[in-house]
Protein backbone atom coordinates (compact mmCIF):
# COMPACT_ATOMS: atom_id res chain seq x y z
CA UNK A 1 0.00 0.00 0.00
CA UNK A 2 1.52 3.58 -1.03
CA UNK A 3 2.21 5.65 1.76
CA UNK A 4 0.69 9.34 1.82
CA UNK A 5 2.67 12.24 2.86
CA UNK A 6 1.04 15.61 4.49
CA UNK A 7 2.36 18.70 5.38
CA UNK A 8 1.15 21.89 6.47
CA UNK A 9 -0.64 25.07 5.02
CA UNK A 10 0.29 27.63 6.68
CA UNK A 11 -1.29 31.12 5.85
CA UNK A 12 1.70 33.20 6.91
CA UNK A 13 5.83 32.35 7.75
CA UNK A 14 5.19 32.42 11.40
CA UNK A 15 6.12 29.85 13.68
CA UNK A 16 7.63 28.22 17.24
CA UNK A 17 11.38 29.62 15.96
CA UNK A 18 10.23 33.39 14.59
CA UNK A 19 7.74 35.69 14.61
CA UNK A 20 5.52 36.52 11.53
CA UNK A 21 6.82 39.24 9.23
CA UNK A 22 3.27 40.06 7.86
CA UNK A 23 0.00 39.80 8.23
CA UNK A 24 -1.73 36.62 8.95
CA UNK A 25 -3.18 35.95 5.92
CA UNK A 26 -0.26 36.14 3.43
CA UNK A 27 -2.11 35.37 0.30
CA UNK A 28 1.57 34.67 -1.39
CA UNK A 29 3.33 32.98 0.96
CA UNK A 30 -0.27 31.12 1.43
CA UNK A 31 0.21 30.06 -1.94
CA UNK A 32 4.08 29.92 -2.29
CA UNK A 33 3.89 27.32 0.57
CA UNK A 34 1.17 24.91 -1.03
CA UNK A 35 3.08 24.86 -4.59
CA UNK A 36 6.21 23.85 -2.99
CA UNK A 37 4.47 20.66 -1.68
CA UNK A 38 2.96 20.23 -4.63
CA UNK A 39 6.59 20.43 -6.65
CA UNK A 40 8.12 18.06 -4.51
CA UNK A 41 5.90 15.25 -3.86
CA UNK A 42 3.35 15.65 -0.87
CA UNK A 43 0.15 14.45 -1.03
CA UNK A 44 -2.13 16.67 0.70
CA UNK A 45 -1.53 19.90 3.23
CA UNK A 46 -3.60 20.77 6.29
CA UNK A 47 -5.39 23.63 6.77
CA UNK A 48 -5.72 23.73 10.01
CA UNK A 49 -8.26 25.70 13.33
CA UNK A 50 -7.68 28.11 15.81
CA UNK A 51 -10.52 31.41 17.11
CA UNK A 52 -8.45 33.67 15.59
CA UNK A 53 -6.92 32.62 13.23
CA UNK A 54 -7.81 33.02 8.99
CA UNK A 55 -10.47 30.88 7.87
CA UNK A 56 -9.35 27.71 6.85
CA UNK A 57 -12.02 26.73 4.61
CA UNK A 58 -11.54 30.15 2.58
CA UNK A 59 -8.14 29.68 2.24
CA UNK A 60 -8.14 26.06 1.15
CA UNK A 61 -10.32 27.16 -1.54
CA UNK A 62 -8.00 29.98 -3.00
CA UNK A 63 -5.29 27.33 -3.09
CA UNK A 64 -7.46 24.85 -4.73
CA UNK A 65 -8.54 27.45 -7.27
CA UNK A 66 -4.78 27.94 -8.16
CA UNK A 67 -3.13 24.21 -8.16
CA UNK A 68 -4.13 20.96 -10.40
CA UNK A 69 -2.83 18.33 -7.87
CA UNK A 70 -2.26 18.88 -4.21
CA UNK A 71 -4.85 17.34 -2.04
CA UNK A 72 -6.58 19.30 1.11
CA UNK A 73 -7.20 18.63 4.23
CA UNK A 74 -9.43 21.05 6.21
CA UNK A 75 -9.63 21.27 9.82
CA UNK A 76 -13.24 21.78 11.55
CA UNK A 77 -14.85 22.50 14.81
CA UNK A 78 -17.99 21.43 15.19
CA UNK A 79 -19.03 24.42 17.29
CA UNK A 80 -18.50 27.00 14.52
CA UNK A 81 -21.42 25.84 12.22
CA UNK A 82 -24.50 23.53 12.59
CA UNK A 83 -23.71 20.15 10.52
CA UNK A 84 -26.65 20.59 7.44
CA UNK A 85 -24.58 23.97 6.70
CA UNK A 86 -21.00 22.15 7.16
CA UNK A 87 -22.30 19.44 4.56
CA UNK A 88 -23.08 21.75 2.41
CA UNK A 89 -19.26 23.96 3.05
CA UNK A 90 -17.53 20.93 2.54
CA UNK A 91 -19.47 19.46 -0.70
CA UNK A 92 -18.78 22.98 -2.46
CA UNK A 93 -15.65 23.11 -1.69
CA UNK A 94 -15.21 19.59 -2.70
CA UNK A 95 -16.61 20.55 -6.40
CA UNK A 96 -13.70 23.52 -6.33
CA UNK A 97 -10.85 20.80 -5.86
CA UNK A 98 -12.40 18.58 -8.06
CA UNK A 99 -12.93 15.89 -5.27
CA UNK A 100 -9.49 16.67 -4.19
CA UNK A 101 -10.79 17.11 -0.34
CA UNK A 102 -10.42 15.61 3.39
CA UNK A 103 -12.08 17.10 6.06
CA UNK A 104 -10.33 16.83 9.79
CA UNK A 105 -13.18 17.20 12.69
CA UNK A 106 -11.47 18.67 15.72
CA UNK A 107 -13.41 17.97 18.74
CA UNK A 108 -11.31 20.99 20.92
CA UNK A 109 -8.47 20.19 23.00
CA UNK A 110 -8.41 24.25 24.75
CA UNK A 111 -11.54 25.10 27.34
CA UNK A 112 -10.42 28.75 26.70
CA UNK A 113 -10.31 28.48 23.06
CA UNK A 114 -13.23 26.97 22.60
CA UNK A 115 -15.39 29.68 25.11
CA UNK A 116 -13.74 32.16 22.47
CA UNK A 117 -16.34 31.04 19.71
CA UNK A 118 -19.03 30.70 22.20
CA UNK A 119 -18.98 26.72 23.16
CA UNK A 120 -18.99 25.98 26.84
CA UNK A 121 -19.46 22.29 26.57
CA UNK A 122 -17.93 20.35 28.81
CA UNK A 123 -14.93 17.54 27.45
CA UNK A 124 -17.16 14.78 27.49
CA UNK A 125 -19.87 16.57 25.98
CA UNK A 126 -17.67 17.84 23.20
CA UNK A 127 -17.08 14.47 21.75
CA UNK A 128 -20.58 13.15 21.73
CA UNK A 129 -21.34 16.45 19.74
CA UNK A 130 -18.32 15.36 17.37
CA UNK A 131 -20.09 12.07 16.80
CA UNK A 132 -23.32 13.35 15.83
CA UNK A 133 -22.17 16.18 13.84
CA UNK A 134 -20.15 13.47 12.05
CA UNK A 135 -22.75 10.99 11.48
CA UNK A 136 -24.80 13.65 9.94
CA UNK A 137 -22.29 15.01 7.57
CA UNK A 138 -21.98 11.56 6.07
CA UNK A 139 -25.63 11.34 5.81
CA UNK A 140 -26.05 14.69 4.10
CA UNK A 141 -23.03 13.62 1.67
CA UNK A 142 -24.57 10.46 0.79
CA UNK A 143 -28.77 11.07 1.16
CA UNK A 144 -30.77 12.37 -2.10
CA UNK A 145 -33.77 12.22 -0.20
CA UNK A 146 -34.90 14.16 3.22
CA UNK A 147 -34.03 13.32 6.56
CA UNK A 148 -34.13 13.90 10.31
CA UNK A 149 -32.02 13.77 13.05
CA UNK A 150 -33.17 14.23 16.73
CA UNK A 151 -30.17 14.04 18.91
CA UNK A 152 -28.45 15.64 22.28
CA UNK A 153 -27.09 18.21 20.19
CA UNK A 154 -28.84 18.74 17.27
CA UNK A 155 -32.27 18.53 15.82
CA UNK A 156 -33.76 18.97 12.49
CA UNK A 157 -36.52 17.43 9.98
CA UNK A 158 -36.31 17.14 6.49
CA UNK A 159 -33.03 18.29 5.64
CA UNK A 160 -31.70 17.58 1.83
CA UNK A 161 -28.67 18.84 0.29
CA UNK A 162 -28.33 20.40 -3.26
CA UNK A 163 -25.37 20.10 -3.86
CA UNK A 164 -22.95 16.74 -3.88
CA UNK A 165 -19.39 16.01 -2.91
CA UNK A 166 -17.37 15.24 -6.27
CA UNK A 167 -15.80 12.02 -4.19
CA UNK A 168 -18.42 9.16 -3.92
CA UNK A 169 -20.06 8.34 -1.78
CA UNK A 170 -18.51 10.87 -0.08
CA UNK A 171 -15.55 12.73 1.53
CA UNK A 172 -13.05 11.03 4.03
CA UNK A 173 -13.14 12.10 7.63
CA UNK A 174 -10.27 12.80 10.16
CA UNK A 175 -10.12 12.77 13.63
CA UNK A 176 -7.52 12.82 16.17
CA UNK A 177 -7.32 12.66 19.83
CA UNK A 178 -5.37 10.26 22.60
CA UNK A 179 -8.28 10.43 25.89
CA UNK A 180 -10.83 7.48 26.12
CA UNK A 181 -13.59 9.74 24.65
CA UNK A 182 -11.96 10.63 21.71
CA UNK A 183 -10.10 6.74 21.19
CA UNK A 184 -14.72 5.61 21.47
CA UNK A 185 -16.04 8.27 18.91
CA UNK A 186 -12.62 8.84 16.39
CA UNK A 187 -12.77 4.74 15.79
CA UNK A 188 -16.45 4.56 15.35
CA UNK A 189 -16.97 7.31 12.98
CA UNK A 190 -13.58 8.15 11.04
CA UNK A 191 -12.11 7.03 8.03
CA UNK A 192 -8.46 8.43 9.62
CA UNK A 193 -7.51 8.64 12.87
CA UNK A 194 -4.80 11.39 13.15
CA UNK A 195 -1.66 10.46 16.10
CA UNK A 196 0.81 12.79 17.04
CA UNK A 197 4.77 11.32 16.93
CA UNK A 198 5.37 9.15 19.92
CA UNK A 199 7.78 6.72 20.28
CA UNK A 200 7.61 3.28 18.71
CA UNK A 201 6.21 1.30 21.62
CA UNK A 202 3.32 4.04 22.75
CA UNK A 203 2.84 4.27 19.34
CA UNK A 204 1.94 0.40 18.94
CA UNK A 205 0.03 0.79 22.00
CA UNK A 206 -2.52 3.65 20.58
CA UNK A 207 -2.87 1.52 17.57
CA UNK A 208 -4.22 -1.61 19.40
CA UNK A 209 -6.82 0.65 21.84
CA UNK A 210 -7.62 2.13 18.48
CA UNK A 211 -8.39 -1.04 16.65
CA UNK A 212 -10.12 -2.39 19.93
CA UNK A 213 -12.30 0.23 19.77
CA UNK A 214 -13.21 0.36 16.41
CA UNK A 215 -14.16 -3.67 16.72
CA UNK A 216 -15.89 -3.23 19.91
CA UNK A 217 -18.48 -0.13 17.44
CA UNK A 218 -18.67 -2.93 15.02
CA UNK A 219 -16.58 -1.96 12.22
CA UNK A 220 -14.41 -5.09 10.13
CA UNK A 221 -11.63 -2.53 10.74
CA UNK A 222 -9.56 0.22 12.19
CA UNK A 223 -9.45 3.31 10.37
CA UNK A 224 -6.47 4.42 8.61
CA UNK A 225 -3.48 5.77 10.98
CA UNK A 226 -1.79 9.19 10.00
CA UNK A 227 1.74 9.98 12.68
CA UNK A 228 2.88 13.28 12.90
CA UNK A 229 6.60 14.68 13.83
CA UNK A 230 8.82 17.91 13.19
CA UNK A 231 11.92 16.50 10.52
CA UNK A 232 14.91 18.34 11.60
CA UNK A 233 17.51 17.49 8.63
CA UNK A 234 21.39 17.82 8.01
CA UNK A 235 23.72 16.54 5.48
CA UNK A 236 25.57 14.53 8.73
CA UNK A 237 24.21 13.54 12.09
CA UNK A 238 26.08 15.81 13.57
CA UNK A 239 25.03 18.96 11.58
CA UNK A 240 21.41 17.86 12.34
CA UNK A 241 21.92 17.23 16.09
CA UNK A 242 23.37 21.17 15.86
CA UNK A 243 20.31 22.87 13.73
CA UNK A 244 18.17 21.02 16.13
CA UNK A 245 19.75 22.49 19.47
CA UNK A 246 19.60 25.87 17.37
CA UNK A 247 15.94 25.30 16.95
CA UNK A 248 15.42 23.94 20.57
CA UNK A 249 17.18 27.68 21.80
CA UNK A 250 15.29 30.10 19.63
CA UNK A 251 11.61 28.28 21.06
CA UNK A 252 12.48 28.53 24.66
CA UNK A 253 13.37 32.28 23.44
CA UNK A 254 10.12 32.74 22.12
CA UNK A 255 7.96 30.46 24.81
CA UNK A 256 10.02 31.82 27.91
CA UNK A 257 10.05 27.98 28.86
CA UNK A 258 12.71 28.67 30.95
CA UNK A 259 10.96 31.50 33.13
CA UNK A 260 7.62 31.98 34.52
CA UNK A 261 5.99 31.09 31.18
CA UNK A 262 6.76 27.04 32.01
CA UNK A 263 3.87 26.52 34.33
CA UNK A 264 1.60 27.43 32.33
CA UNK A 265 2.91 25.41 29.43
CA UNK A 266 3.57 22.28 31.32
CA UNK A 267 -0.60 22.27 32.58
CA UNK A 268 -2.03 21.54 29.20
CA UNK A 269 -5.74 20.33 28.97
CA UNK A 270 -5.85 17.64 26.07
CA UNK A 271 -4.80 14.11 26.15
CA UNK A 272 -2.11 14.48 23.41
CA UNK A 273 0.05 17.23 24.85
CA UNK A 274 -0.53 15.46 28.55
CA UNK A 275 1.32 12.28 26.70
CA UNK A 276 4.21 13.95 24.95
CA UNK A 277 4.69 16.16 28.01
CA UNK A 278 4.91 12.78 30.04
CA UNK A 279 6.55 10.72 27.65
CA UNK A 280 9.72 13.74 27.15
CA UNK A 281 10.07 13.51 31.16
CA UNK A 282 11.15 10.25 30.82
CA UNK A 283 13.61 10.74 27.77
CA UNK A 284 15.03 12.56 25.33
CA UNK A 285 15.90 10.54 23.05
CA UNK A 286 13.86 7.03 21.82
CA UNK A 287 14.38 4.76 19.13
CA UNK A 288 16.11 5.67 16.44
CA UNK A 289 15.78 9.57 15.78
CA UNK A 290 12.52 10.57 17.87
CA UNK A 291 13.71 13.72 19.97
CA UNK A 292 11.17 15.14 22.59
CA UNK A 293 13.32 18.75 23.83
CA UNK A 294 11.45 20.45 21.12
CA UNK A 295 7.93 19.00 22.08
CA UNK A 296 9.02 20.11 26.24
CA UNK A 297 9.98 23.20 25.52
CA UNK A 298 6.41 23.79 23.39
CA UNK A 299 4.18 22.91 26.09
CA UNK A 300 3.31 19.80 24.04
CA UNK A 301 1.21 21.76 21.95
CA UNK A 302 0.51 20.56 18.53
CA UNK A 303 2.89 18.16 16.72
CA UNK A 304 6.00 18.75 18.25
CA UNK A 305 7.84 15.69 18.73
CA UNK A 306 11.20 16.01 16.35
CA UNK A 307 12.70 13.41 14.19
CA UNK A 308 16.37 14.38 13.94
CA UNK A 309 19.15 13.07 11.50
CA UNK A 310 20.36 12.83 7.62
CA UNK A 311 17.67 11.97 5.53
CA UNK A 312 18.41 8.30 5.51
CA UNK A 313 18.24 8.49 9.36
CA UNK A 314 14.69 9.92 9.06
CA UNK A 315 13.34 7.97 6.14
CA UNK A 316 14.38 4.79 8.40
CA UNK A 317 12.73 5.92 11.21
CA UNK A 318 9.34 6.79 9.53
CA UNK A 319 9.52 3.16 7.67
CA UNK A 320 9.58 2.15 11.27
CA UNK A 321 6.24 3.67 12.05
CA UNK A 322 5.32 2.10 8.85
CA UNK A 323 5.63 -1.20 9.78
CA UNK A 324 3.44 -0.76 13.04
CA UNK A 325 0.71 -0.09 9.89
CA UNK A 326 0.68 3.70 9.89
CA UNK A 327 -0.65 4.77 5.94
CA UNK A 328 -0.17 8.40 6.46
CA UNK A 329 2.74 10.94 7.42
CA UNK A 330 2.38 14.18 8.79
CA UNK A 331 5.68 16.20 8.97
CA UNK A 332 6.31 20.36 8.96
CA UNK A 333 9.89 21.85 9.88
CA UNK A 334 10.37 25.41 11.47
CA UNK A 335 11.47 27.14 8.64
CA UNK A 336 8.10 25.69 6.50
CA UNK A 337 8.61 26.67 2.51
CA UNK A 338 12.91 25.52 3.07
CA UNK A 339 11.92 22.69 5.47
CA UNK A 340 9.18 21.17 2.91
CA UNK A 341 11.36 21.38 -0.22
CA UNK A 342 14.16 19.59 2.10
CA UNK A 343 11.72 16.53 2.74
CA UNK A 344 10.08 16.36 -0.45
CA UNK A 345 13.32 15.96 -2.18
CA UNK A 346 15.13 13.81 0.38
CA UNK A 347 12.86 12.05 2.65
CA UNK A 348 10.21 11.08 0.94
CA UNK A 349 11.01 9.62 -1.89
CA UNK A 350 13.46 7.27 0.35
CA UNK A 351 10.16 6.28 1.98
CA UNK A 352 8.54 6.07 -0.99
CA UNK A 353 11.13 3.79 -2.88
CA UNK A 354 11.19 1.22 0.23
CA UNK A 355 7.87 0.93 0.83
CA UNK A 356 7.44 0.35 -2.92
CA UNK A 357 9.92 -2.13 -2.53
CA UNK A 358 8.71 -4.11 -0.03
CA UNK A 359 4.96 -3.74 -1.74
CA UNK A 360 6.89 -6.00 -4.59
CA UNK A 361 7.91 -8.57 -2.75
CA UNK A 362 5.29 -8.91 -0.54
CA UNK A 363 3.50 -9.50 -3.83
CA UNK A 364 5.76 -11.73 -4.99
CA UNK A 365 5.53 -13.97 -2.15
CA UNK A 366 2.03 -14.48 -2.54
CA UNK A 367 1.72 -14.87 -6.52
CA UNK A 368 4.56 -17.66 -5.52
CA UNK A 369 2.23 -19.08 -2.67
CA UNK A 370 -0.66 -19.01 -4.98
CA UNK A 371 1.28 -20.86 -7.75
CA UNK A 372 2.80 -23.93 -5.29
CA UNK A 373 -1.33 -24.26 -3.72
CA UNK A 374 -2.47 -24.58 -7.88
CA UNK A 375 0.19 -27.26 -8.20
CA UNK A 376 -0.76 -29.47 -5.05
CA UNK A 377 -4.35 -28.85 -5.83
CA UNK A 378 -3.71 -30.01 -9.70
CA UNK A 379 -1.48 -32.92 -8.75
Amino acid sequence: MPIEFLGIAATNDGSETRARSGASFDKEYTLRLARAHEDTGWDRVLFAYHSGSPDPATAAAYVASKLDRLQILLAHRPNVSYPTYAAKVIATLDQISDGRLTVHIITGGSTADQAAEGDFLTKDERYERTGEYIRILKQAWTSREPFSFHGTHYRFDDFVSDVWPVQQPRPQVSFGGSSPAAYAIGAAESDIYALWGEPLASTAEQIRTITDAALAAGRPSRPRLQVAFRPILGATEELAWEKAERILGRIEERTGVLGAAAGDLRNPENAGSQRLLSIAEQGDRYDRALWTKVAAASGGRGNSNALVGTPETVAAALLDYVDLGVDIISARGYDYVDDTIDFGRYVIPLVREEVARRDAAAAATSASITNEERSRAAA
